[in-house]
């Protein structure tokens, strides 16, 4: 006959058993899920890294996409930003640009080379020489997975554009994609935003400031000066308004005036 005290322990015995046995079907659970994030985690810094910079043209109104996308340099001008042709060809396709901007946070320069950028090239130096970018600021700021200071949206929330889009160009000039299906855009480097179609450059650019790895999809045109590069990473290394990984600039940078020059 089982005494008391036994039954008190075997209904003890069973108790902890139970739950050892909950606490580890939960530790399952967890490391179940931990998989799923992790896996998930990696798909978007893959396909989202070069969301930042959608490093593109325009700046993606979504702003869950844009999280999603979150290293993409992106741009989402409305179906009227792209009714009208890009401008006539006025410049010299052999020869080098320089695109100098006047901003609240010092002189940026990057050179742009006419003979692997024709249209980009054109496109700026059509917008600069009618005042487009004067008075504009750079809009986005990324400090996590990519690193990127956007700019050249006239609304100044990523959804602006020149009312025209252009050809991708030089998409090979960062060489082939690895596994990952990314490629390093070198700190210095100056390349278009888009909406993450092809062909859709409009006047969204944006500035490299720290090896980023992104998508060969992102039209490379130009290359800042060592002292340009230093006036952007100085912006980088401020942060986000906020604290975010992923906003407006908290030094903001405005560009007074912009001018293209021929080298």
């Amino acid at each position: 006959m089982v005494s008391s005290d036994q039954r008190r322990r075997q209904l003890a015995r069973e108790k902890f058993e139970r739950q050892q046995q909950r606490r580890e079907e939960a530790r399952r659970r967890t490391r179940r899920l931990t998989v799923v994030i992790t896996s998930a985690l990696a798909v978007v810094a893959v396909v989202g890294a070069a969301a930042y910079v959608s490093v593109g043209n325009d700046d993606t109104k979504d702003k869950k996409t844009d999280a999603a996308a979150s290293a993409s340099p992106s741009a989402s001008p409305s179906a009227s930003e792209k009714s009208a042709p890009e401008p006539a060809m006025k410049i010299d396709k052999k020869a080098k640009y320089t695109f100098s901007l006047k901003t609240s946070q010092g002189d940026i320069a990057f050179t742009m080379d006419a003979a692997k950028t024709p249209h980009t090239t054109n496109s700026f130096k059509s917008l600069a020489d009618k005042g487009f970018f004067d008075g504009t600021k750079c809009h986005r700021l990324t400090t996590q997975g990519i690193f990127v200071l956007q700019c050249g949206d006239p609304k100044g929330d990523g959804t602006g554009g020149p009312g025209y889009t252009i050809p991708d160009e030089n998409l090979t000039a960062l060489g082939k994609a690895g596994k990952d299906g990314t490629v390093t855009f070198p700190a210095g480097t100056v390349a278009m935003a888009n909406t993450g179609q092809p062909h859709t450059g409009g006047s969204q650019f944006f500035l490299v400031y720290k090896d980023s790895k992104l998508p060969p999809t992102y039209t490379p045109f130009g290359t800042m000066d060592a002292a340009s590069l230093k006036a952007v990473q100085k912006v980088g290394t401020a942060g986000v308004a906020g604290g975010a990984a992923d906003g407006a600039p908290k030094k903001a940078v405005t560009i007074s005036k912009a001018a293209v020059d021929k080298v």
